[in-house]
């Protein structure tokens, strides 16, 4: 069996006396598209930021690629594209000076980054708005310079967290079938949503995490029938709730 994409080993993390992420194990394969579900502070930002090297575990161990995000971060930001939840870009530069950073962050050259921005910015119709300041643009259009940032180096691994946040009707669709593609093509994709119906019609397997602890593990149908629930979403509630009791 092939060596897992992300692997998450006994993971913690505490800020403080508060223990948001409590021992959290968890293999995902390659080319799988992986939902990660729960509620609001449920841990699934932390545990993305600790996967994107953003932030320290408090113990156990997380590996992307086989690579320790701890022993060697660079590493590991190599083979990994991420969309973090605020969809940070830099507002006084234009998407095309935002992507050329991150192809110099990257390692790419000024060619590979000027072909892959204009690829890019043509599937995710953002062709048009180039040339204006991120700080002038919508949300969504800014979210679209986030996605192009996150495969301009083509990586073999996305943790995407809320990654359709402001994106419209048809954009999501794209992204949709980009998905389907890219793990077509043996993609690893990490997807943390509130969007229990969106991720339940994308996602091989999910996981349902709550006050910092899996709650289960399986394709949606499995996690909904485990649960006793019809929908995953009513899983996700059954879930949240039999850990609070």
């Amino acid at each position: 069996m092939a060596e897992p994409a992300i692997e998450l080993e006994g993971l913690t993390r505490d800020y403080g006396e508060r223990r948001a992420l409590d021992g959290v194990t968890l293999a995902v394969r390659p080319g799988e598209v992986f939902g990660y579900l729960g509620p609001n502070g449920a841990g699934k930002t932390t545990t993305l930021r600790i996967l994107a090297g953003t932030l320290r575990p408090s113990g156990g161990a997380a590996r992307v690629l086989g690579v320790d995000v701890v022993d060697d971060p660079v590493a590991v930001k190599a083979g990994l594209g991420y969309i973090p939840e605020s969809g940070a870009v830099f507002e006084k530069l234009t998407p095309r000076e935002f992507l050329a950073f991150s192809g110099r962050v990257r390692g790419l050259s000024r060619e590979a980054t000027a072909a892959r921005t204009e690829a890019l910015a043509e599937r995710f119709e953002l062709d048009g708005e180039l040339d204006r300041r991120l700080a002038d643009l919508s949300k969504g259009t800014k979210q679209k310079a986030c996605w192009c940032a996150a495969l301009l180096h083509e990586p073999p691994v996305l943790v995407l967290d809320e990654p359709l946040s402001g994106l419209d009707v048809e954009s999501v669709a794209r992204v949709k079938e980009l998905l389907a593609e890219l793990a077509r093509g043996g993609v690893t994709v990490f997807y943390s949503s509130h969007l229990v119906d969106l991720v339940e019609r994308l996602c091989h397997r999910v996981a349902v995490i709550h006050r910092g602890r899996l709650r289960a593990v399986g394709t949606p149908e499995q996690v909904a029938i485990g649960s006793g629930a019809d929908t995953l979403e009513g899983a996700v509630r059954r879930l949240a709730a039999a850990a609070v009791a």
